[in-house]
């Protein structure tokens, strides 16, 4: 059911923007590869885009500013950011810091839309909270050029477990996938929201982060498109347990995943 209706259950991933130094070439881009429709939004926006598919919002892209409005020196790095849902973010701000989090910034409101903050978990990956007004984030999910997936990498699971845990109403568990021994979920009532793997399983340098993962018809001719558009194949297409996925980088740098999906899907 491609089409979300309501509000999302706390702890589960609820929208995702890219802040980047060329917002016009980052909808371009996207625009162009997912076939989104997109535009700078209104100043007293600061600009913010909100892209959608078939109508619906699917995600953000804003410009690299400094909350003043002054660009940054130096300019920071090209990346997506995961926010999961909650219903009460001031708790969940003092939860952050009790459970060994730090907050990049906010609780702020965002007009009427909802209050936001962005954190570092324990083990310093970023992630960011949203607290639903009128706006409940994606409103389309699960289908091609539409958030289907998300996973934090870090070098300690354990660690990121129990942080999440004392957060927001998360519980984690082994995936019972076939082929994909040591992958970790994300469970809210039960059912998986979200995914966790070692970043021993990944090259030496790469920090904690969260990974957005968008699904596809096609994996093979999306990664084909996104290198002709400029950006970089960081893992070309493979089948694995959940489908056939490759791992990308927009031409600024930000990273992301396409997958076309037998399971899992980006839950309602």
């Amino acid at each position: 059911m491609p089409d979300k209706n309501g509000p999302y259950k706390p702890g589960t991933p609820c929208w995702l923007d890219l802040m980047v130094p060329d917002q016009q070439a980052a909808i371009d881009f996207y625009c162009d590869l997912f076939g989104w429709q997109g535009e700078v939004g209104p100043p007293e926006t600061g600009g913010y885009a909100v892209c959608t598919l078939k109508g619906k919002p699917v995600a953000g892209i804003m410009k690299a500013m400094n909350p003043d409005g002054t660009i940054p020196d130096p300019m920071p790095p090209t990346v997506w950011t995961t926010y999961l849902a909650t219903d009460a973010i001031d708790a969940a701000m003092k939860a952050v810091g009790d459970a060994g989090g730090s907050v990049l910034a906010g609780p702020m409101d965002v007009m009427d839309l909802g209050r936001m903050a962005v954190i570092t978990d324990s083990t310093g990956a970023a992630v960011g909270l949203w607290q639903a007004g009128t706006f409940d984030g994606a409103g389309i999910v699960n289908e091609h050029g539409a958030l289907i997936w998300n996973e934090l990498n870090t070098g300690d699971t354990a660690a990121a477990a129990t942080f999440y845990s004392a957060v927001l109403p998360l519980e984690t568990a082994a995936a019972q996938l076939p082929g994909a021994e040591g992958y970790i979920e994300f469970r809210v009532g039960g059912r998986a929201v979200a995914g966790m793997m070692d970043l021993a399983a990944l090259p030496p340098g790469v920090p904690p982060h969260w990974l957005p993962y968008f699904g596809v018809d096609d994996v093979d001719s999306i990664q084909d498109a996104a290198v002709r558009a400029g950006g970089s194949l960081l893992v070309p297409a493979f089948d694995m347990a959940a489908g056939r996925m490759a791992v990308l980088a927009d031409p600024q740098g930000g990273g992301f995943a396409v997958i076309a999906a037998t399971t899992p899907e980006q839950p309602e």
